[in-house]
């Protein structure tokens, strides 16, 4: 495998890491909610998905109309009846809810679906390439995720810095109880957030459920994977999601090419020296 090759298909891969990371950057960045169920969000998105293309018989493409709003109503009312309440001072209350959380969602998962691994066929999409000079082969279907990631990480910044919402979000997330006395509704805000953030890890879900194969544990190294992405981007910074996780790609390629044993490991070496030479990672949020 030459260079060329292991730098394409890291970044590729790098997009699919973003996509997990979103909406964790998101709900940190607003509400600073730590969410441990996150990787078992995306799962359980994945065996939504399943379902639904089962139950319908139709594409894993046209679930995502199904599965998406779902999440959305999902992590509003989740945020709304539940986590809303362990809002406060400390981000410890919040943590260990959605650790509760994740072990529900997996347990439930195990139970209902079984440990039999999964995958959401798509076709001559999952096998389709485009030949470029020098030998190099590009998945289709590794485009089109990257593809996704560019446009939703478009679509969060107009939304958060060009809406009236986004700046109600920035407000609430810089200082809350200011925003409040300015006849913002946090409780309702935060909730927005959270099914904002959950359509976006639906999406991530399907996609991975796309590219390979899961099951009801698959969750946690998700959850590893956004954090990774999001902390070496840095906190806050949303281009910088997708930079961290081109980075984290790539290393794993890297990783890959020497030894498939040393694949996933390459990552969090990757991570641990970024962490080691930029605590903040590499592109911080700055106050506006």
């Amino acid at each position: 495998m030459n260079v060329m090759t292991i730098l394409i298909q890291g970044t590729l891969l790098g997009g699919l890491y973003a996509l997990f990371a979103i909406g964790l950057s998101l709900t940190f960045g607003i509400m600073r909610v730590v969410n441990i169920a996150h990787g078992d969000l995306i799962t359980l998105a994945a065996f939504a998905a399943l379902v639904v293309t089962d139950t319908l018989a139709i594409s894993p493409f046209v679930a995502l109309g199904v599965v998406v709003p779902l999440f959305f109503a999902l992590g509003y009312l989740l945020q709304r009846g539940l986590l809303n309440r362990t809002l406060g001072d400390s981000i410890l209350p919040p943590l260990l809810v959605t650790f509760g959380l994740s072990v529900i969602i997996q347990n439930v998962l195990l139970e209902v679906f079984g440990a039999n691994i999964r995958r959401l066929p798509v076709g001559n999409l999952e096998t389709a390439s485009l030949q470029l000079p020098a030998g190099i082969a590009i998945g289709v279907f590794p485009l089109i995720v990257f593809a996704a990631a560019l446009i939703c990480l478009g679509a969060l910044q107009y939304l958060l810095y060009r809406t009236r919402l986004g700046r109600a979000f920035r407000a609430t997330s810089d200082d809350p109880e200011t925003a409040e006395l300015m006849g913002i509704d946090n409780r309702h805000l935060y909730a927005l957030a959270m099914g904002i953030a959950l359509a976006f890890t639906a999406l991530a879900g399907v996609l991975f459920a796309i590219r390979t194969t899961f099951d009801p544990a698959s969750g946690p190294i998700r959850l590893i994977f956004a954090f990774e992405a999001v902390i070496i981007g840095g906190l806050g910074s949303l281009w910088g999601t997708l930079l961290g996780g081109v980075v984290l790609g790539i290393a794993q390629s890297i990783g890959a090419a020497i030894s498939l044993e040393w694949q996933i490991l390459a990552g969090h070496i990757a991570f641990m020296i970024i962490l080691v030479l930029k605590p903040d990672g590499l592109f911080p949020r700055t106050q506006d």
